[in-house]
């Protein structure tokens, strides 16, 4: 299965009690064995990566209802050039919603108000 096709993946984070935490994302392919997805810098999911990188992923539709079983990886934080590389894949691959997205993010909390991730061991 290729993550990166699909239109919505679930991520899932862990907090510190073990808890996860999932949430939809929009993906992109990202290298071999790889997918990214970008977010807001300071959000929870972020502050659960940074604690810990270990994630799950699950194709889901925009709901979060999984449509295939999780499997695990490791997440990284993107510099800001990755981040910028990520925010333009992602307006190719959804077209004028994803670049409107990402432009009026941009506008709102500046370019390092978001952050990409890099999502490997797939």
């Amino acid at each position: 299965m290729n993550l990166g096709t699909e239109q919505y993946v679930s991520v899932t984070t862990f907090r510190k009690d073990g808890t996860p935490m999932a949430t939809p994302v929009w993906v992109v392919p990202y290298g071999e064995g790889a997918l990214a997805f970008w977010t807001v810098t300071a959000s929870g999911k972020i502050k659960r990566i940074r604690r810990d990188p270990n994630v799950t992923v699950a194709p889901c539709d925009v709901r979060g209802n999984l449509r295939g079983e999780p499997v695990p990886g490791k997440a990284e934080l993107l510099d800001p050039a990755e981040t910028a590389r990520v925010r333009t894949l992602l307006g190719r691959k959804y077209g004028v919603l994803g670049r409107l997205i990402v432009w009026s993010s941009r506008i709102r909390r500046g370019a390092a108000g978001t952050v990409g991730v890099k999502i490997t061991g797939l």
